[in-house]
């Protein structure tokens, strides 16, 4: 008897609740059907990839340190305290232009949160071709 999995079940369970990436590292808080929390650290120098989503939104809460974040055309500098909301489609980016640790909260709302629903344009660590 072929077992079927739920593709919803499948989202929240299959994703990892630590992520080290060339930029630093994230840690999922929480992983529910219509939203996910994470806590983002992002290294000195370091830079996520000119991106885009289509199946969620994505509201970032800086907790420390210094990021510079681009919003399609618009690129501005960002302080602890501060959040931005980045809506479906919006192209965008953070990096991090302190010397500290740069950490953020992401809060993702929608109704998808895998990994392949990032569409990176642009990548410092060369990852363009492998979602």
């Amino acid at each position: 008897m072929a077992s079927h999995v739920d593709p919803e079940e499948y989202q929240r369970e299959y994703l990892v609740s630590v992520g080290d990436r060339p930029w630093g590292k994230y840690t999922v808080l929480a992983n529910e059907e219509t939203y996910k929390v994470k806590c983002v650290e992002v290294e000195p120098g370091g830079k996520l990839s000119l991106q885009r989503h289509v199946k969620r939104d994505e509201h970032w809460f800086i907790q420390q340190g210094s990021a510079l974040i681009t919003m399609n055309t618009d690129i501005r500098e960002f302080a602890m305290g501060e959040c931005v909301s980045i809506r479906r489609g919006n192209i965008h980016r953070i990096e991090n232009v302190g010397d500290t640790i740069l950490r953020f909260i992401e809060i993702q709302t929608g109704d998808y949160f895998g990994e392949d629903d990032i569409e990176r344009l642009e990548d410092h660590y060369h990852r363009v071709d492998d979602v």
